[in-house]
């Protein structure tokens, strides 16, 4: 992806071949993006980041940053290493309208280990801040004790039919789609509260992996009692295209308003 500065007075590339031009920056966005934090360096502000990583994305388009805030055994989808986002970076983006989005996609989840988080529950209860999560109990969990919380279904959740999507949208207030699916335009074009709806911006590894072994067993790691990580890659032949960026025209005609934005690895084979 083209970085260019946020304080650029050229017309900037969006994913998709979409323009923008500052002088357009009037009502309400359009369309809207969640954006990563993943392996965001502790002593960078969240806003030089934000212009390093995603400087051709108009600020007012950004509805969310998502990423690790304090350690928790609630997390999924990436190894918990380090904190991402500091109490100060958080403080920043809500002061600028834009939401924090905390990554508990774990598999596994007891109310013991949901008591456990009460502190962390807490000091991010506003209702700019989401919480993405895989595991159906602590869904209700966190809408029943912490409901200002706006839920969205991971796409950990592999939600591919639209009964599911139907079904899921009973208990999330949103649904990610897997990669996979902004291929089926024909799919897509059933689906039918769009607006509920988070597709995928751009696409890694994930796009063409047929078993997603890794979110199983990072689940396990971050329980902080042991556990391997383990990748479908060597078990299993398939193409790796690197990061792919969708064309966002189509799904937008369609109605889509919601995006999901990664970065891309060192050696850009993934997004993070």
């Amino acid at each position: 992806m083209t970085q260019i500065s946020a304080t650029s007075k050229e017309r900037k590339s969006i994913p998709g071949g979409r323009i923008f031009t500052p002088t357009e920056d009037l009502g309400e966005p359009d369309i809207t993006y969640t954006i990563s934090a993943r392996n965001k360096p502790p002593d960078m502000p969240v806003m030089a980041y934000i212009r390093k990583n995603y400087g051709n994305i108009p600020l007012r388009e950004i509805d969310s940053v998502f990423g690790f805030v304090e350690r928790s055994t609630l997390y999924g989808g990436r190894g918990f290493t380090r904190r991402e986002l500091s109490h100060r970076d958080v403080l920043m983006l809500n002061n600028a309208e834009i939401g924090v989005r905390l990554p508990m996609s774990n598999h596994h989840v007891t109310r013991e280990e949901f008591d456990k988080n009460i502190g962390l529950f807490t000091r991010y209860h506003r209702e700019i801040n989401s919480i993405i999560t895989t595991n159906d109990d602590l869904a209700g969990w966190i809408r029943q004790d912490y409901p200002m919380y706006r839920l969205d279904a991971s796409v950990i959740k592999n939600i591919k039919t639209h009964r599911k999507i139907d079904e899921a949208l009973e208990i999330y207030d949103s649904v990610v789609l897997p990669m996979r699916l902004n291929e089926d335009l024909e799919f897509l074009e059933k689906v039918e509260q769009k607006d509920r709806v988070i597709l995928f911006a751009n696409a890694g590894c994930a796009l063409t992996c047929p078993s997603k072994l890794c979110y199983l067993s990072i689940s396990e790691i971050n329980k902080g009692d042991g556990g391997e990580f383990q990748c479908s890659q060597p078990l299993k032949d398939r193409e790796l295209y690197g990061m792919v960026d969708f064309p966002l025209d189509p799904y937008i005609e369609m109605g889509f308003r919601q995006f999901k934005l990664l970065r891309s690895r060192p050696g850009g084979m993934t997004g993070f």
